[in-house]
């Protein structure tokens, strides 16, 4: 059987695909260090996992309304005026089967056929296909490393025409772990404001920034900025729920009503007992979330300056997120490879390290490590992507 052109032409995760090549390896019985995971590796908080206990034995395992459970809906409300001071009604708040849904269904509600999406390089890699497929145009806008990987409003007006619809922000980045400042961020929604753009912020690292950086929403600069802003964002990074799948979008209410239409005929609710949980994530203790932060934080400082020992490798330090996205086309170079890629599948066959090629992020100079792990395989992971490097230096 044919299938339809709008899968055909898809590009699977890289990410997951390096993940699964990983696990293979694994099972194999050989001693790879993955450091392609975009989740934490500490389990879910407990008391999250009782909550998520307690509902199931209270008998909550039916169908939920399609924008999410009334009171999960109450809780993102909160947590938004709590951490953000934004204020938002329950029919303004949309809960998805995680974050990348709310994306995708976002993206289905709002494009027609030949609409723009501007998308700044490095992107994450559901983006672009995500546009694709609501058949829309992804529009790659580059965020120079000279610039920390981040657009400026130049690029944006030198790039809308009357075909954009909307851009997407990201911050904290995945894959860069960059962080737009109040001041970038209101030069940009200058720009949006002007040329009537939809603002796309996936904030879903919002909770892990380091060295007294701060996450700010773009909507919270203005009221004109918060009316022409979805905000994207979960518990998946936050508090260790990458597996639950619930993620929300916030914003103008037509827009909302819409997603919630296509998602009572495509994903009828988010997991009831996953709901239930993510109420208690949000309105829970949040002491596990600046634990975990805390801990990112210790590992980032504990490897950065390894990795710099590596030959040819530059990497600016990251701000959020859990990556580090270090530039290693001279050390692709020095290593005999003709590009990044193959770097990659070398680290991998041969000193059994997983990394994620910056190709999968609009980025081919580049590679993207996880620092979502243990500070021992973190240590022995650069050491043996560093002796790998420097053996074949040494051969070439």
């Amino acid at each position: 059987m044919k299938l339809a052109k709008r899968v055909a032409a898809l590009t699977p995760s890289s990410t997951l695909a390096i993940t699964a090549k990983a696990k293979e390896l694994k099972a194999q019985g050989l001693d790879v260090i993955g450091l392609g995971a975009g989740e934490p590796d500490f389990n879910t908080p407990e008391n999250i996992l009782d909550a998520a206990k307690k509902s199931m034995e209270e008998g909550q395992t039916k169908y939920t309304p399609s924008a999410g459970l009334p009171s999960l809906r109450n809780a993102v409300v909160d947590k938004l005026e709590r951490d953000q001071g934004l204020t938002y009604k329950t029919n303004e708040i949309f809960i998805g089967t995680g974050a990348k849904h709310a994306l995708y269904t976002l993206f289905q509600a709002i494009l027609d056929e030949g609409d723009e999406v501007l998308i700044p390089t490095p992107y994450w890699v559901s983006y672009p296909e995500q546009v694709r497929l609501a058949d829309g145009t992804p529009v790659y806008i580059e965020g120079k490393e000279e610039n920390q990987f981040k657009i400026t409003p130049e690029q944006i007006k030198a790039a809308v025409n009357e075909r954009t619809k909307a851009i997407v922000l990201n911050s904290p980045s995945n894959p860069t772990g960059m962080i737009y400042s109040p001041e970038e961020l209101q030069a940009i929604g200058d720009v949006c404001l002007e040329n009537d753009l939809l603002i796309v912020s996936d904030e879903i690292y919002e909770k892990l920034v380091y060295h007294g950086n701060k996450h700010i929403s773009i909507a919270q600069l203005s009221p004109e900025l918060k009316k022409q802003t979805i905000i994207i964002n979960g518990v998946s990074k936050s508090h260790s729920m990458t597996g639950w799948r619930i993620g929300y979008a916030a914003g103008d209410e037509g827009i909302i009503k819409a997603m919630t239409n296509l998602a009572s005929h495509s994903t009828s609710n988010p997991t009831t007992t996953a709901q239930f949980a993510a109420i208690e994530a949000y309105n829970g203790p949040q002491n596990a979330v600046e634990e975990m932060r805390d801990a990112f934080e210790g590992r980032l400082d504990a490897i950065y300056d390894r990795l710099l020992e590596i030959p040819g490798l530059t990497c600016i330090k990251p701000q959020g997120a859990f990556y580090l996205f270090p530039n290693v086309s001279e050390t692709a170079k020095l290593a005999g490879y003709s590009n990044v890629d193959e770097l990659a599948a070398g680290l991998l066959e041969n000193a059994l390290v997983a990394v994620v090629p910056g190709s999968g992020f609009g980025a081919p100079d580049n590679i993207r490590l996880s620092y979502a792990t243990s500070e021992a395989a973190l240590t022995e992971a650069v050491k043996r992507m560093k002796e790998y490097v420097e053996a074949r230096v040494k051969h070439s």
